[in-house]
């Protein structure tokens, strides 16, 4: 029996080249914004609070990420899981801290393995997706 395991994670480099990308894609759209990157944990790794960018979205951001990685699977994944499901919708929203249900978190995958994940607000959570998908954008780049 094992008494330890490896896992993989995001390295700070590439969580800062996926921090850029976003940003570039936020200034674009005239949008400033809060990105977050979480590791493996959920644990944040890099942050950007763009000038401008609202308040609330500094703890928005982190908790999409979070989400995303904690469940691997994008947030705006969790309202078609939940919306028909009374019981599971209150236990969920109401039960699990730091969940969000609506777009914006992305888990990044590399190799097959969750790795970390990526949050952003500041827009509408449509935009937050646009400059969510733009960070993770540079995982295609750096193949």
């Amino acid at each position: 029996m094992s008494r330890t395991f490896e896992k993989a994670s995001i390295a700070t480099e590439l969580a800062h080249r996926m921090i850029e990308a976003a940003e570039r894609k936020a200034a674009a759209m005239g949008k400033p914004m809060v990105i977050a990157i979480v590791d493996e944990s959920g644990v944040l790794k890099a942050l950007s609070r763009m000038d401008g960018a609202p308040l609330l979205s500094l703890q928005v951001a982190q908790d999409k990420a979070y989400t995303a990685v904690g469940f691997g699977m994008p947030t705006e994944a969790w309202h078609p899981f939940i919306k028909d499901d009374p019981p599971l919708a209150a236990g969920a929203v109401g039960g699990i801290d730091r969940l969000v249900v609506f777009g914006g978190g992305y888990p990044i995958v590399l190799d097959g393995k969750i790795v970390g994940g990526i949050g952003v607000s500041g827009g509408h959570y449509t935009d937050d997706m646009e400059v969510a998908r733009a960070g993770l954008a540079v995982l295609d780049a750096a193949l």
